[in-house]
């Protein structure tokens, strides 16, 4: 037996108690004739005393070990004369009767302490070092507390997990797929799946009315700090539901794991915003509500007064800030240089001080008479002591430099707190986007999604103003997750894929086994996906996934600690009759 305890569980209750212990060395500090050992596991850290007068041999043993060493402790619990209240075992300690070392450590490349002196890059190659970390070993838990709390929830609602395929068909719709080769067919290759969204909706023509899955998904797109190649989802579906039933369902779950995970509690509904309302007063389909300063749009009364910029632009509006009229020039300033970075990307900011003593003040004074600006000040129910903040340019792309404005002075001035949470619902999303690059529409979440039924008749004559019966939960400004009302008539599927520019050659092609399923008798059905990885951050308050997943990718898709992609040898690409692109 190498262990009667953990390193966490040992207490008052245990003095006079021989116990051992197996574990990693966290820190040694000899004091005169005493030697103190901090041991580690999973559980804790318990501290180990060896006394050089009375057993020498074995406190010389002890002061020979190094940081990380896995050793093996027998001894007698004792009552500590300096207890520390920050460990859950700070009131004993182990007097040492056995030592032995179970297997020596090299020296880490950085330190195992919660404040650690290791870069990402160096935790990323050696992340079993890593995990050795409290912080990420209490990730993981909350990932594993979460995972559980969901499956309990869903199946207390009468949903299965059922698995579906990893290896699929491509689709070119979406992100791009990562592809596999197959050896047995040559030429031809299987997807992993971006969603299993084609095989829930089949799940429900089969008759399985209530399915999930914590499944894996993989998509080949650019990274971010809430992007991973491989990810994570709770993926579900259900039969003979409409929105209303969706919403109430999940939203039972995200109360449910607020409830048991963190321990809060939400009265009533969450809150509900259309797309339009959510861009017009946040700037962006996932906003932050924890705080006000909401958009406010003056385009008609800052237009028309011979100032270029405003005059020139489809939109002008702003955020009022409270109380920061006496910001310095400088503070300004570096605020004009936060909006034009290349990924917000305004041409500039105009600001208005309406000072304490009532006197207003803005470098586009000789533009507009204190009337006009004052105007301003009434849109935005501004009061003596608030600064306004304006931009103008193209109406979506300055309402998303204002979110980005909006979210820099929340930071600035302190306005949410850790474990602030405010969720809601962004619901009647637009079914289509343009892209101007390809000149043709694109289904904005996915090709399966019903349009709302008053807005049908619009698919033949303005499908870009068609809304979707689509909905987002958005937790603190993160997109949680999100899903529709699915199409369930082969009719309707076929007017989806005419619009989005399909042949139905093409259609019958990619999606010919899903339109067949439909002609069997496929009930009315929708669904939702949450993204696992930004849940688990969320409820963690990390600023990336990367520190809620056990063994991430870097920024480049690359895992540093197994060296992932590699090469293949040329031997293998033969057998699976491919050549890579290095081979001419």
């Amino acid at each position: 037996m190498y262990r009667t305890h953990t390193c966490g569980e040992l207490s008052l209750q245990n003095i006079d108690q021989e116990v051992t212990l197996s574990g990693w060395v966290q820190r040694s500090r000899d004091l005169g004739g005493m030697t103190f050992i901090d041991l580690r596991d999973r559980y804790g850290i318990t501290q180990l005393v060896f006394d050089l007068e009375t057993n020498s041999s074995l406190c010389m043993e002890a002061r020979k070990l190094g940081r990380e060493f896995v050793i093996q402790v027998t001894g007698i619990v004792r009552e500590r004369s300096n207890k520390n209240p920050r460990l859950a075992t700070g009131s004993i300690e182990i007097e040492a009767r056995s030592l032995k070392v179970l297997n020596a450590s090299a020296l880490p490349p950085f330190t195992i302490e919660d404040e650690t002196d290791g870069g990402e890059e160096l935790r990323m190659k050696f992340r079993y070092l890593d995990l050795r970390r409290n912080p990420m070993r209490k990730n993981l838990e909350l990932r594993h507390r979460m995972a559980s709390e969901t499956r309990n929830y869903l199946d207390s609602k009468g949903f299965l997990e059922i698995e579906t395929p990893v290896m699929i068909k491509s689709t070119p719709e979406g992100a791009r797929d990562f592809v596999v080769p197959s050896r047995m067919n040559p030429g031809e290759f299987y997807a992993l799946p971006q969603s299993p969204q084609i095989f829930k909706q089949l799940l429900m023509v089969a008759g399985y009315d209530r399915y999930f899955q914590i499944v894996k998904c993989f998509r080949d797109e650019d990274l971010r700090a809430d992007r991973q190649p491989e990810f994570t989802q709770i993926d579900c579906e259900m039969s003979f539901a409409g929105q209303e039933d969706v919403l109430e369902t999940f939203e039972g779950l995200a109360k449910h794991l607020f409830n048991e995970v963190k321990g809060l509690t939400f009265e009533g509904p969450f809150p509900r915003l259309s797309f339009d309302e959510a861009m017009n007063r946040y700037g962006t389909d996932k906003p932050d509500i924890r705080f006000r300063m909401e958009l406010v749009e003056i385009t008609g009364v800052a237009k028309g007064h011979n100032f270029p910029v405003f005059d020139n632009a489809q939109y002008i509006g702003g955020i009022c800030a409270e109380n920061c009229a006496s910001w310095s020039r400088k503070q300004i300033d570096w605020l004009t240089e936060f909006v034009k970075k290349p990924q917000i990307g305004a041409r500039g900011l105009v600001y208005v001080k309406y000072n304490d003593d009532g006197t207003v003040k803005s470098p586009v004074d000789k533009f507009y008479d204190e009337n006009i600006v004052r105007k301003w000040l009434e849109s935005f129910d501004a009061r003596p002591g608030d600064l306004l903040l304006i931009l103008a340019g193209d109406r979506i792309a300055t309402q998303e430099a204002l979110s980005e404005l909006r979210l820099e002075m929340s930071r600035q001035l302190g306005l949410t707190g850790e474990d602030d949470y405010a969720p809601l619902w962004v619901i009647d999303f637009p079914l289509f986007e343009w892209d101007e690059e390809t000149g043709r529409l694109y289904a904005k979440h996915h090709p399966f999604t019903s349009p709302r039924r008053e807005d049908i008749s619009l698919l033949d004559t303005d499908p870009i103003n068609v809304r979707a019966n689509a909905y987002d939960m958005v937790i603190n400004g993160v997109e949680i997750g999100g899903g529709s009302v699915r199409i369930h008539d082969e009719k309707l599927q076929k007017k989806m894929f005419d619009t989005l520019g399909f042949t139905e050659d093409q259609a019958r092609k990619q999606f010919g086994f899903l339109m067949d399923a439909f002609r069997y008798g496929a009930p009315p059905h929708a669904g939702v996906a949450f993204g696992f990885d930004r849940w688990v951050a969320v409820f963690a308050g990390c600023g990336t996934i990367r520190d809620v997943i056990a063994f991430p990718k870097n920024n480049s898709g690359r895992d540093l600690m197994i060296d992932s992609p590699s090469t293949l040898s040329p031997e293998q690409l033969k057998e699976l009759g491919i050549r890579s692109g290095n081979d001419g």
